[in-house]
């Protein structure tokens, strides 16, 4: 016997690229062994300095009476902690002199959860019987935004323009003269730093967009679970940038705390406040404990130290490493290009003329242990499958220990060297 799904059903539980990668990342990390090359999922590094932090902080909770009861047993309310918005709207005025109060603040289990509500709140089939998009004015982005729309597909994507920046290295810019603002379009959507490529959109850009938003009368979402001020995991210059018409999200995962799932929502109070019943219909409250950690470290600015002293440049020094290894294992043996890496976790490969997809490379390199995404989930929205460079990619996370980038991007390039070997040996015979 089996039971019929709704379209919606279906929507969310036919798979998808971010079950794939979170079922490789959970399973990696559960039971993988030593010989696993987990380079595939988002998961952070566990940065000893910012690991101590964590530990210092959950002893301080241990000790101030009451405070893990309160932290472990009561309920916040769905918008968040009080205390949590607070602070976090003071960091705010005083860094950066937004005019925000706690009207402009909500949290989320999750920066996955936000931007499922925020896609469905402001997209999908409308009141009078239109349907809307969002319009992702650079591709490839983030895999976890493709199956979120709860009546089907609600993303329009402009392809890139490619620019070549060095030997093996190019870069992803906005083609403003593609991108065009319809009807349909209910918000642009931009992550900053880009997952998956590292890409990080410069001021002008972001100025571009955002008066480009402003002047058809509608949000410009900007999805900061790496970026400026915290965990600020940005190797270039970026300011960070909010407006009533902007819809800034946050995260607590990447400063090292993805498993307290604490999402964060910047906008106008009243998107703010539907994120809040949107909570309360959906999971009643938000987890209490990553709140509960950060804010006297919010309060304080610490946060902002830790991320600019610490996180960052640890990240740097790992993207780094994992670029001088990419030019050690691959040499010149075949065409390739890395993204230029400007922030993030990860490094975006492309292999122009690579004989075989990235899924076929994906799933040889997985028998080997070695886990990387495939590039084709990261191009929705854009539907021409003819276009060879979308079949071509990679995404590979650096977080994980040296050696284990070392042998991943070994294999690697091993598999491409024989995925070009058996695509001439029938031209040899």
């Amino acid at each position: 016997m089996s039971y019929e799904f709704s379209n919606f059903g279906r929507q969310l539980a036919g798979g998808s690229g971010i079950e794939e990668l979170m079922d490789d990342l959970g399973h990696a990390l559960a039971s993988g062994g030593p010989d696993i090359c987990m380079l595939g999922g988002g998961q952070p590094a566990h940065i000893p300095e910012v690991n101590a932090l964590w530990r210092r902080r959950m002893e301080e909770v241990l000790a101030e009476p009451g405070a893990m009861e309160r932290m472990l047993a009561n309920y916040d309310p769905p918008r968040g902690n009080p205390k949590f918005i607070e602070a976090l709207a003071g960091l705010f005025r005083r860094e950066f002199g937004w005019p925000l109060g706690p009207e402009h603040v909500a949290v989320t289990s999750g920066g996955q959860t936000a931007f499922f509500f925020l896609f469905n709140l402001l997209a999908g089939e409308m009141p009078d019987g239109r349907r809307k998009k969002i319009l992702l004015p650079l591709v490839p982005e983030y895999i976890g935004y493709a199956n979120q729309g709860s009546c089907g597909d609600l993303f329009r994507a402009v392809p890139p323009k490619i620019e070549k920046t060095g030997p093996h290295e190019f870069k992803y810019r906005v083609d403003f003269d593609a991108l065009e603002v319809t009807g349909d379009i209910a918000a642009i959507c931009v992550s900053r730093p880009t997952n998956p490529t590292g890409n990080v959109l410069t001021d002008g850009e972001i100025a571009r967009l955002s008066d480009l938003a402003k002047r058809h009368g509608i949000p410009l979402i900007i999805d900061n679970a790496y970026g400026a001020p915290f965990p600020n995991i940005i190797f270039t210059e970026a300011a960070p940038v909010w407006d009533e018409h902007i819809i800034l999200t946050l995260s607590l995962s990447k400063i090292g705390l993805p498993g307290t799932r604490t999402g964060i929502v910047v906008a106008r109070p009243e998107i703010a406040a539907a994120m809040a019943s949107m909570s309360a219909v959906v999971g009643l409250a938000n987890p209490n404990i990553g709140q509960a950690i950060a804010r006297p470290m919010i309060e304080s600015g610490e946060i902002l130290k830790i991320s600019n002293e610490t996180v960052k440049p640890f990240y740097v020094e790992k993207s780094r490493l994992a670029r001088e290894r990419v030019q050690e294992c691959f040499g010149d043996d075949f065409e390739y290009y890395v993204h230029r890496s400007e922030g993030a976790l990860f490094l975006w490969l492309w292999f122009p003329g690579l004989p075989i997809t990235s899924q076929e490379l994906y799933e040889r390199l997985k028998k080997r242990g070695v886990l990387i995404i495939s590039g084709h989930y990261f191009f929705f929205g854009h539907d021409d499958e003819t276009w060879r460079h979308r079949h071509e990619c990679l995404r590979m996370t650096f977080t994980m220990d040296e050696s284990t980038v070392r042998r991943g991007i070994q294999a690697i390039g091993e598999e491409v060297r024989r995925a070009h070997r058996e695509a001439a040996e029938p031209a040899l015979t």
